[in-house]
């Protein structure tokens, strides 16, 4: 019995794929549950104490069965599975790119001229521009739906949630679970309890999530870009406000402080101005694109800012984003062989400013270098916090910041994570936010679906 489980770890740790149909046929979980062996999900781009990449200290032995995705199977893209009606594997419709999948319908079919939605646009993925969740670095389809997470496209588009209309789980048994049916992919329904939705943002706690079924979204005629410059972070967000109360459709609206322009501009070599910026992307008809960018611009101008350019070739684009992609790298290059640590809050849209404005109030006072960069059409911002781990003093500065910032998100109404996750980092502000019986009914919940607690121990809860 033992032997086959630990079969199974040599098997991932030779590369070798395994798929949820074997390891449900050969009882791969449920043999582990029967040795005490615990699951620990490896989570693409995790930053390991919020998100799922790392186990907690265990007394119990543990096998790492999960590679690229949070919830993904062993070492292997995630599947990207049937997207509404069309099968989408590998070798057919899904075509692998270094961090994600696209998918477009194919010609002739009932999906042509859609796009599904969750993968990344990097400066190596040059296809289609059309709508997508747009995540960071390594993000996969079964790890972002783990999290829960989303990306720029999300204030038009929605978090990944609202867009996965089934999944195939693994659960710790070592049952498989097709949370919408097995083939369904309605794109809604009143029947029985929302398993999709448990599962989506479970950070690898109740199953291993090994296929996704994805809502579809249209290519949009036009698209539209722009950098914009403000006095301000507080005009900045200021903008974003009145952007999003006067229904201007945006598709990204992105926020980079000043220290964070100045990164992205010597990193991507873009010469951009080191102040508060605004990232701006519209879709829509070329008619219906005017009126938008009239009214963008007008509001742009009505807090103090100015539009650098519109730009609508895809090479000028993807030059813009890739920038923002880039954030990452560029606010670790602003100290050398420091490391980087990213937190992130997400607060009700008409508490953003203050929350902003104190956040770096807070980060000055710390003595910290923590650029901020932000979805802020969703009022979610992340502080990318470079520190010497080396440095128990400035190491205790980050995690009291981080605390704090994730209390003043909750002060405001908000929540201590957006995208990133509970994870190890964020139990106690889970308690704090969802209260004592709100995290009473997640503990039975697990106790049900995990008895033995041996998915991903010690997180979230």
């Amino acid at each position: 019995m033992a032997g086959a489980a630990w079969g199974l770890c040599l098997l991932w740790a030779l590369g070798l794929p395994i798929g949820p149909v074997l390891l449900g046929a050969l009882g791969g979980l449920g043999l582990m549950g029967s040795t005490g062996i615990s699951h620990v999900t490896k989570g693409a781009g995790s930053t390991g104490v919020y998100g799922s990449a790392r186990g907690a200290r265990d007394t119990r032995r543990q096998g790492v069965l999960a590679g690229s995705g949070l919830l993904g199977m062993l070492g292997r893209p995630a599947e990207l599975g049937a997207v509404e009606n069309a099968w989408c594997n590998r070798g057919r419709h899904g075509v692998g790119v270094p961090n994600g999948w696209e998918w477009r319908g194919p010609r002739g079919s009932q999906h042509q001229g859609c796009h599904v939605l969750v993968v990344p646009l990097t400066p190596e993925h040059t296809g289609s521009p059309g709508p997508t969740a747009d995540p960071g670095a390594d993000a996969s389809l079964c790890g972002m739906a783990a999290t829960g997470a989303s990306g720029t496209n999300a204030v038009r588009y929605g978090t990944m949630r609202p867009n996965v209309l089934n999944l195939r789980v693994v659960l710790p048994d070592g049952s498989l679970l097709h949370t919408s049916g097995p083939g369904r992919s309605a794109r809604k329904s009143a029947a029985g309890y929302d398993l999709t939705s448990l599962f989506v943002g479970s950070e690898g706690t109740l199953g291993f999530l090994t296929q996704a079924t994805l809502r579809l979204h249209p290519l949009p005629e036009a698209v539209v870009s722009a950098a914009c410059t403000f006095p301000s972070v507080r005009d900045a967000v200021g903008c974003t406000v009145q952007v999003l109360q006067a229904a201007v459709p945006v598709a990204r609206i992105e926020l980079l402080d000043e220290v964070m322009a100045g990164a992205c501009s010597r990193y991507s070599r873009l010469e951009l101005p080191e102040v508060a910026m605004l990232f701006l992307e519209l879709h829509g008809s070329q008619r219906s694109l005017a009126e938008q960018q009239q009214q963008a611009e007008e509001l742009v101008q009505l807090h103090g800012g100015s539009v650098l350019s519109w730009a609508q070739a895809p090479e000028e684009r993807e030059r813009l984003w890739a920038a923002r992609h880039s954030a990452w790298f560029a606010a670790l290059a602003l100290r050398p062989g420091c490391q980087g640590y990213s937190t992130d809050v997400c607060v009700p849209i008409s508490r953003l400013p203050d929350v902003v404005l104190e956040t770096q109030r807070d980060l000055r006072d710390s003595g910290l270098t923590g650029p901020m960069v932000g979805h802020v059409g969703d009022g979610n911002f992340h502080c990318i916090l470079v520190f010497r781990a080396d440095d128990p003093d400035e190491a205790q500065r980050v995690h009291d910041f981080t605390e704090r910032l994730g209390r003043r998100a909750l002060a405001a109404g908000g929540t201590c994570t957006g995208e990133h996750g509970v994870g190890l980092g964020k139990r106690a502000l889970l308690r704090e936010e969802r209260g004592a019986v709100g995290l009473a009914a997640m503990r039975r919940i697990k106790d049900a679906l995990d008895p033995l607690h041996l998915m991903n121990p010690g997180k979230v809860l």
